[in-house]
């Protein structure tokens, strides 16, 4: 017992040997170790991580590194420079704290799959002809469980109910019966996620409580259960979405068990943002009059051109051309689109910026950008960054605005919402069509209003930063109800 205790300091003794040791070298960016040893920043970056960074960036400018529980993260928050991260294969690796994170979080080991092999197969299914047939079941699923959900209530019959809970719900279930094809447990699955997606950022930071720990256990393992392959039942094709995925498992050598949880890692990869996305948009309109005509305008112009989209299916939908509500979508993702794109150094790099100056980095170390903060929230990119502005990115003609500075140079990186280089988010596509169908149907088919004319957005939760979209601490109040037959938009 006395060797263990000695052991345990004697460990606790080198770690504080080497963080007090650690002091910036020539050519290395600004160094914050923060005032604990080892835990270093990791309560305040864990808290509100934007918030944290935003006063690191006014302390030491547009790179610098920082003591994150026991790890040195370089944060580097000039978009001009993102490339010398974004493009380099060589000297830094996402794969190491890719899985550390999927077996915090899923209890996922996935050591025989090459990412490329994984990508490939995604582009497969995410790209094309698969793509389009996954956009026309989605579209279909979102109509029926809309309509479905409003069987019982008449035209002038109003309901109430959270937008975040809403959205969060439809588009959830459709995704799930799109990509799972499982009618039995649709409700069942939607609960429990509900419950594990919550405790998702502390399972990822390891600040569970008891209690807590015991839900996310719980939560996690009954969904293995709930998302076992469906065909095993007789319900699922073998051409499926799902059964695909596990036959490509089989062949990288994945064993049964982490089969079972991968499936839970592509449900809330594939579910985790669309929800949520849809609920800061509708609320952005419902908040916002002018934006809310403005995209009314833009449908009602599309319904005269093409008669077809009055009526389901609206599939065509993706074809026509919708500027003023893909303005309000970049609007609404650069607002509140959060991701972390992290690598690992593996071996020591010069890092050159875009401004001439050059870091070293240290192997061992990791490097984060945070595109939430810059370029996403630069006033100098963004006038006004704290403000939704539904026509940020048209231009006066109503075609696309694409050209946005800094410093005098135009930048390639303006907002980032669904990563960047090779790693780009494969099921982009996938989601900005769920989100269109899902507005699209929202406004066409049902008046909505907020319960309260004066209500406001709730704040986000800060705890979601780092973690795709962010999501609400709270709900907007909105009542709905069927649109009647002759009323027009």
């Amino acid at each position: 017992m006395l060797w263990t205790i000695f052991l345990l300091l004697n460990g606790l003794l080198i770690l504080v040997l080497l963080y007090s040791t650690r002091r910036r070298q020539k050519n290395e960016p600004p160094l914050d170790k923060g005032l604990i040893p080892w835990l270093g920043h990791a309560l305040e970056f864990g808290k509100d991580a934007a918030k944290f960074l935003a006063r690191m960036k006014e302390k030491h400018g547009d790179i610098f590194t920082v003591c994150v529980a026991g790890h040195y993260v370089t944060v580097l928050l000039d978009p001009n420079s993102f490339d010398a991260i974004i493009n380099d294969t060589v000297f830094l690796d996402f794969t190491r704290a890719r899985n550390q994170l999927l077996k915090r979080i899923f209890s996922l080991q996935l050591p025989s799959i090459k990412p490329t092999a994984e990508r490939k197969w995604m582009e497969w299914h995410f790209h094309g002809l698969h793509l389009s047939k996954l956009n026309s079941s989605m579209n279909i699923h979102l109509q029926n469980l809309l309509l479905g959900d409003q069987t019982g209530f008449g035209p002038s019959e109003w309901r109430q109910d959270g937008l975040f809970s809403l959205c969060y719900s439809l588009l959830f279930r459709a995704g799930y019966l799109t990509l799972f094809e499982r009618k039995d447990n649709t409700a069942t699955v939607y609960k429990e996620f509900r419950k594990f997606d919550n405790l998702l950022t502390k399972l990822a930071r390891r600040s569970l409580k008891q209690g807590e720990r015991e839900t996310a256990n719980s939560s996690r393992e009954r969904l293995w259960e709930l998302l076992s392959p469906s065909w095993l039942s007789g319900e699922s094709e073998p051409g499926s979405w799902q059964h695909s995925y596990h036959h490509f498992l089989q062949e990288e050598g994945v064993d049964a068990e982490m089969q079972k949880r991968a499936s839970l890692l592509q449900l809330w990869t594939t579910q985790c943002n669309a929800g949520p996305a849809a609920f800061w948009l509708l609320g952005f309109l419902l908040t916002h009059p002018e934006a809310m005509e403005a995209v009314k305008s833009e449908i009602r112009c599309l319904t005269l051109q093409d008669t077809s989209l009055q009526h389901p299916p609206i599939n065509s939908l993706e074809a026509h051309s919708t500027p003023v509500f893909d303005s309000v979508l970049s609007e609404t993702l650069r607002l509140t689109a959060a991701v972390m794109i992290n690598r690992e150094v593996v071996q020591d790099k010069i890092l050159r910026m875009a401004n001439g100056k050059e870091y070293h980095l240290r192997q061992g170390d990791r490097v984060c950008l945070f595109p939430f903060l810059s370029p996403q929230m630069d006033p100098e990119i963004h006038q006004d960054p704290q403000i939704f502005k539904y026509d940020r990115f048209l231009n006066e003609d109503i075609t696309v605005k694409d050209k946005f500075y800094k410093k005098e140079k135009r930048l390639k990186y303006y907002t980032l919402p669904w990563g960047a280089g090779k790693n780009i988010c494969v099921g982009k596509e996938f989601a900005v069509t769920a989100i269109k169908q899902f507005v699209f149907l929202l406004l066409t088919h049902l008046d909505m209003e907020m319960c309260d004319p004066e209500a406001k957005l709730p704040p986000v939760n800060p705890s979601r930063y780092g973690f795709g979209m962010l999501q609400p601490d709270g709900d907007l109040q909105v009542r709905y109800r069927l649109k009647m037959p002759q009323h027009k938009m």
